[in-house]
């Protein structure tokens, strides 16, 4: 599931909690869902973050920031 896709069913889930609407135990799972969902969006943000950049000391002791290599 892309960041964009998880944002637009957390934001659908939020307004529905918001408002009331559902069955207590219709709220329950869409909070669980929400929450699930929550997680994925900070992974998707954390990992994007690492892939554009990291910051590096070089040997004269000044740091820089140099683009993530995942692979390294």
């Amino acid at each position: 599931m892309t960041f964009e896709q998880a944002m637009g069913e957390l934001e659908t889930i939020v307004r529905k909690l918001e408002t009331g609407q559902g069955a207590l135990e219709s709220s329950i799972q869409d909070y669980e869902r929400g929450t699930l969902l929550k997680a994925h969006c900070q992974k998707k943000l954390m990992d994007a973050k690492m892939k554009v950049e990291k910051i590096v000391s070089t040997t004269d002791g000044k740091l820089s920031v140099a683009p993530f290599d995942a692979e390294k």
